[in-house]
């Protein structure tokens, strides 16, 4: 459904070098019935999915560790973050998407993964759906050793961590990563562990 009170007027390419950054001129309607023009620049990289494997019996999650240029940009020492497994869509659903990089990245064969909900994660400038997920692993749907893509130029460390460990390392600040906060917090208020 559109909405009436925006227009979009112009819109020009600024990067299309790895992904999609555009400035965005609209007209914008205001409660008071108003128009005002703005400028706003998105960057478009499409959208993704990520998923926390858990086992209910070790009660441990699986997480990757890998360097993220821009947090060392931001000041993040080594620029090493541990997260959930996540990627890009591409042209897969959400559920195909997640399956195929839980094996990239994690190295192991999912079948039954459970949708918990979907999250623009920086709406004022990025358009990108994260959609979340969370599934049941055990050592016997282990295929190989994860790690990632080397043509995608990954370099994954995979992490079996107890949950309690895992959400201490929020506190801690070893998990600085929204998703992974999202999903580790999700699992234990739901009670799945």
């Amino acid at each position: 459904m559109q909405n009436s009170r925006v227009k979009i007027l112009h819109t020009e390419i600024l990067s299309d070098n790895w992904y999609m950054l555009n400035k965005v001129t609209f007209e914008y309607q205001k409660k008071d019935g108003t128009r005002e023009t703005q400028s706003r620049e998105a960057y478009d990289r499409g959208n993704g999915a990520t998923i926390l494997l858990y086992n209910k019996k070790s009660k441990t999650v699986i997480l990757t560790k890998q360097f993220r240029l821009p947090t060392y940009i931001n000041g993040n020492d080594d620029g090493m973050m541990i997260e959930a497994c996540a990627g890009l869509l591409d042209k897969d659903n959400p559920e195909d998407c997640i399956r195929k990089e839980t094996e990239e990245e994690l190295g192991y064969k999912i079948s039954d993964v459970r949708k918990v909900f979907e999250v623009y994660m920086s709406p004022g400038s990025v358009t990108e759906i994260l959609y979340f997920f969370i599934a049941e692993y055990s050592k016997s749907m282990k295929v190989n050793d994860g790690g990632g893509l080397a043509d995608e130029q990954e370099e994954i460390e995979v992490l079996e961590l107890d949950i309690d460990k895992a959400l201490e390392m929020i506190d801690s600040g070893e998990v600085k990563d929204a998703k992974t906060i999202m999903l580790l917090q999700h699992v234990r208020l739901k009670n799945i562990l």
